[in-house]
């Protein structure tokens, strides 16, 4: 049976999300939040308002996604982290794993040696194997990675939708 070869190269080409993402990847921690807006001009009520057409949510979306981009960053990092602290399930099993694989790369290949008992690295990490993945089935990763993404999709896009541009801002594109 043939493959089938899937162009991800058209299909990105288009949403331009190769240059979109260039910059972040180039960017330290500390750059990329060097430009967090302040809460007060974040949610600055005096600038709510609702747009008058679909062109209008395009220009507003356009410009508060390059502007408050680190808020927004902000805001997904603390959806994640309440994300996570309403599954506690999800939570002890990452922190399972994550111990686990330090544990198991902490001993540099050499056996576990317990007074009655004996296990190799391999049989260490099918263990970990064992246990975490039924744990990681039953904590449901995939509905609070579907909550993630919706919650975080609505604040931001309903946030970037409803916050009006600057009027310095309005006055300079109405120039050109």
């Amino acid at each position: 049976m043939a493959r089938i070869q899937i162009p991800i190269d058209a299909l990105t080409s288009r949403l331009n999300l190769g240059s979109r993402f260039e910059g972040v990847r180039s960017q330290s921690l500390s750059t990329r939040f060097a430009n967090l807006r302040s809460i007060s001009e974040f949610l600055n009520l005096s600038r709510l308002s609702k747009p008058a057409n679909f062109g209008e949510v395009q220009s507003r979306v356009n410009y508060n996604l390059g502007y408050f981009s680190s808020n927004y960053v902000a805001v997904g990092i603390m959806l994640l982290i309440y994300s996570l602290l309403t599954n506690l399930t999800l939570l002890f099993d990452i922190i399972f794993v994550g111990l686990g694989l330090f544990a198991i790369k902490k001993l540099d290949g050499r056996d576990l040696e317990l007074g009655f008992a004996r296990a190799t690295t391999s049989q260490l990490y099918t263990g970990l194997f064992v246990i975490a993945v039924p744990l990681f089935i039953w904590a449901n990763p995939i509905s609070s990675a579907l909550w993630l993404v919706g919650a975080t999709g609505v604040s931001i896009l309903g946030h970037a939708s409803f916050m009006d541009k600057p009027i310095d801002t309005a006055f300079s594109e109405e120039a050109v």
